[in-house]
């Protein structure tokens, strides 16, 4: 009766098709909703006021994480229904709650602190930048969820500008590693976009992938702004993410070797 129709209504209504059950207490109008989002809004209304979409179906509806076949939610009391993965918790705070495209859900930092278990290091990292690109995850919070996870700690720098896809993750990772200098990611130089630079050494970094290269305009894109560079005094240092994971070491120690070259030219300069 909390929106003034009778049992005996809902009763008639589900039987002449007018209602579609979804969940006990939840119901479609007219027919049966299969988009996640629908099935998200549906898992959480039948789960109480207090119930937000959460783990890997809040990541879904952030942006970062593939839709579950299951839809998880959280709330405070014990709560199961049949095709929902519910979890319960004492912990959730008003911060933690957000509502995304109509939708109760976990906020971005909650998200990720209760999926980061089920990442390794690099889905990790992307997740945490990619919220970050989108602008769901503001300094606060990201300082927030910094302070709260060492993982995220060892993986994601606040004060640098967010990477834009995996091979930078996988820069970074190495650089850290491999004890280079950080580098500055998607720098603007010259009127382009670098994906990492070296200051100091005035060394260009750029990360090749055949996908993105594999035209001749992309090509000769590449060669006219290493001349670009050059022509200011700028050395580029192409790598391939093949280099960077079969060939780690080796590479490291021609980076390390042409920074240090790079150092010595410029101060004799």
């Amino acid at each position: 009766m909390e929106v003034g129709v009778a049992p005996r209504t809902i009763t008639h209504w589900t039987t002449n098709g007018r209602l579609v059950r979804v969940h006990a207490g939840v119901y479609a109008v007219g027919h049966a909703q299969h988009s996640p989002h629908a099935l998200a809004a549906a898992a959480v209304l039948a789960c109480g006021d207090h119930a937000v979409l959460s783990h890997d179906s809040a990541a879904a509806l952030w942006g970062i994480r593939a839709w579950p076949r299951t839809p998880e939610v959280t709330c405070a009391l014990e709560k199961r229904r049949p095709g929902i993965r519910t979890h319960r918790t004492q912990t959730l705070v008003t911060k933690d709650v957000r509502r995304h495209h109509g939708i109760r859900v976990t906020s971005p930092s909650r998200t990720i602190l209760d999926i980061q278990g089920r990442l390794t290091d690099p889905q990790l990292a992307r997740a945490v930048n990619e919220l970050r690109l989108a602008k769901h995850l503001r300094t606060t919070e990201l300082e927030r969820l910094v302070a709260a996870s060492p993982r995220v700690k060892a993986l994601v720098d606040p004060n640098e500008e967010p990477t834009r896809s995996p091979p930078e993750d996988l820069f970074i990772a190495f650089c850290r590693k491999y004890g280079l200098p950080k580098p500055k990611l998607n720098a603007m130089l010259f009127g382009h976009r670098v994906d990492a630079l070296f200051e100091a050494e005035k060394l260009i970094v750029e990360i090749d992938g055949w996908d993105t290269h594999k035209d001749r305009d992309s090509f000769e894109d590449d060669r006219n702004r290493d001349a670009t560079a050059i022509e200011h005094g700028y050395g580029t240092f192409r790598l391939t993410v093949p280099r960077l994971t079969l060939r780690a070491e080796d590479e490291a120690g021609r980076l390390h070797r042409t920074l240090a070259r790079r150092r010595r030219e410029i101060g004799a300069s």
